[in-house]
């Protein structure tokens, strides 16, 4: 006996998921031990508020989505239920992905567990999973399928299913928008250009789903069955309410997402710009220079340090050769006084 749907009924028809608060939790006191763990490590480098605060972000949409009275209405009134999909598959993995908390990981840990997460996050089964082409395939597969086949209806049967559901519309949006938006350590390394036209063609399948649900007939795959309370609309109106979130929800937020590629890119060039300076370029061949000379190799020659992913020096072996730096200094003061 649910009251009306609406602000007040979201706010206020709280029901409590015992694993999706779990996973919750265990995830912010990690999160939060990483960045405390970074904090102690490099007093002076401490780890950015403003990601652990939309880490934080993510984590909180989750829980709106599935415990709030979105999450207690979702198998009573479709288009709530798609308004939690778009909430679980658009908004909250973009947000825990720019959280980067791979980075976070790799940061705060020490060996063992540090090289084993390096292993795992470059190993051949992360990298297939996180491939354009899989993520791709398997987010078309996931909204077309759970909205426009028998899965649909299957779901709104079986809760077990439903809340299975759930967890795997996180997780492929993660996966889809890991390499559009995130700069974490994975394989894959792609160009703005393609960031930007991987989301200008997924997003005709959001508009497809939603148009499609919007000519739906009654013996359509995902109306809600079973009675329903007088205030709701009808099973054939709600279904065709659903489709117009998911196309005009659905595809705005896409939208958002390119702009936001569209800013990360502009930013990028301004940045590479301003790097091929004669100063920067100098700053940059003196700091590497310094590692290098900071790290013997066998046999007395001396050899860079390993290489994120062949892109840039690590910043403990930054810091860590402008201590040796700053130690060689002191030594050479040290001597030269003696001498005098």
């Amino acid at each position: 006996m649910l009251p009306p749907f609406g602000l007040s009924a979201v706010a206020m028809q709280w029901q409590f998921a015992p694993v999706v608060t779990s996973a919750v939790a265990v995830s912010a006191v990690l999160y939060g031990w990483g960045v405390v763990r970074v904090g102690r490590r490099h007093p002076s480098r401490p780890w950015p508020l403003w990601r652990a605060a939309l880490f934080g972000a993510g984590l909180l949409v989750i829980v709106i989505a599935t415990q709030s009275g979105i999450g207690a209405y979702d198998d009573l009134l479709f288009y709530d239920h798609m308004i939690q999909h778009v909430m679980l598959l658009m908004l909250a993995p973009p947000l825990l992905i720019v959280g980067q908390p791979l980075t976070l990981l790799l940061h705060a840990s020490r060996n063992p567990l540090h090289t084993w997460a390096k292993r795992v996050i470059r190993s051949r089964p992360a990298s297939f999973l996180t491939w354009p082409v899989f993520t791709a395939v398997a987010y078309g597969l996931a909204v077309t399928a759970a909205h426009l086949t028998a899965i649909a209806s299957y779901t709104e049967q079986d809760p077990a299913w439903h809340n299975a559901e759930h967890a795997l519309f996180v997780v492929i949006g993660y996966l889809f928008f890991l390499p559009i938006l995130g700069t974490e350590p994975i394989r894959w390394r792609l160009s703005y250009p393609i960031r930007f036209v991987l989301l200008l063609l997924l997003m005709p399948i959001d508009t497809f789903t939603g148009v499609a649900l919007g000519y739906a007939s009654a013996n359509s795959p995902g109306v809600p069955a079973g009675s329903r309370p007088a205030w709701a609309p009808s099973a054939v109106s709600d279904l065709h309410s659903g489709g117009a979130v998911m196309w005009i929800v659905g595809d705005g937020v896409m939208f958002a997402l390119m702009m936001i590629v569209f800013l990360m890119w502009a930013r990028d060039e301004r940045a590479a710009v301003s790097g091929r300076s004669f100063f920067e370029r100098a700053r940059r061949e003196n700091l590497a220079a310094m590692v290098a000379s900071s790290q013997p190799a066998p046999g007395g020659a001396a050899a860079p340090p390993e290489l994120d992913g062949g892109r840039t020096i690590d910043d403990d072996a930054h810091l860590a050769a402008y201590n040796a730096y700053l130690a060689r200094l002191n030594r050479q003061h040290d001597s030269a006084a003696d001498s005098m």
